[in-house]
């Protein structure tokens, strides 16, 4: 399964270069990073500004602009975090289940806990596609290669599994890939909007019964669902073992 990952890092410069200022300025570049991302996930990306973070972060908006040099790059930045720390947490673990169902399996669980764990604040690629679905522009790019970047990866999981034998052979995989985005979408809009306990529980009935549909007998057994949610005020989600 070909790489979800980008180029996180710039190059180290020049040679020569001092290299404890640079490793301060990168240092303090991801300070500002993690503070920008979590007013995104509260104010969406369009709360996001200089002056904003300035505040946040205690320190001058010359500071943080010397960082980023526009608030469109910092959008953008901050759209790049998201997505590596999303590939950490969700993709990178994933890999470790064996090729085929188990995997794709085991990428929708994940999925399904970090949506949930964002209840409170919310999935930026939800909440930006909704803030610039008719916005054009060099964000709506970022976002819109993120998203498709994700999707890539979920469709080799599922091309997998039909070449594994465990779907079927006649399984059409953009179509598992546009219901399992849709359950998502179906969670964070109940979890979130509906608060909704029981909403990560349904996503996961729904995904077994997607599986089922276009499920061979030579499939991996599916793991037993809980049937209701842990605690009513909260989304229901597994223990935190690794996948």
């Amino acid at each position: 399964m070909a790489e979800l990952t980008l180029n996180r890092n710039d190059s180290a410069g020049a040679a020569g270069a001092p290299i404890k200022p640079l490793m301060k300025g990168r240092q303090t570049r991801a300070a500002i990073l993690d503070a920008a991302l979590k007013l995104a996930s509260h104010m969406g990306l369009e709360g996001l500004s200089i002056g904003a973070l300035a505040e946040v972060t205690e320190m001058s908006k010359s500071g943080v602009f010397a960082h980023f040099g526009s608030r469109e790059e910092l959008q953008i930045s901050v759209v790049r975090e998201y997505h590596n720390r999303f590939e950490d947490e969700v993709f990178a673990p994933a890999l470790r289940e064996s090729r085929g169902l188990p995997r794709l399996r085991a990428l929708f669980e994940r999925w399904v806990r970090r949506v949930s764990a964002e209840v409170d604040s919310g999935c930026i690629y939800i909440s930006g596609a909704v803030e610039f679905d008719d916005r054009p522009g060099p964000v709506r790019d970022a976002l819109v290669t993120m998203v498709q970047t994700w999707q890539q990866a979920l469709g080799r999981a599922i091309r997998a599994a039909i070449a594994e034998g465990h779907l079927s052979a006649d399984t059409d995989p953009e179509q598992v890939l546009f219901e399992l985005h849709g359950l998502v979408l179906a969670l964070h809009h109940d979890a979130r909007f509906l608060r909704n306990p029981a909403a990560a529980t349904h996503a996961r009935a729904g995904f077994e019964r997607l599986v089922a549909h276009s499920a061979s007998s030579a499939a991996p057994a599916a793991p037993k669902l809980r049937t209701r949610p842990a605690r009513k005020s909260r989304i229901a989600s597994p223990s935190s073992s690794s996948a």
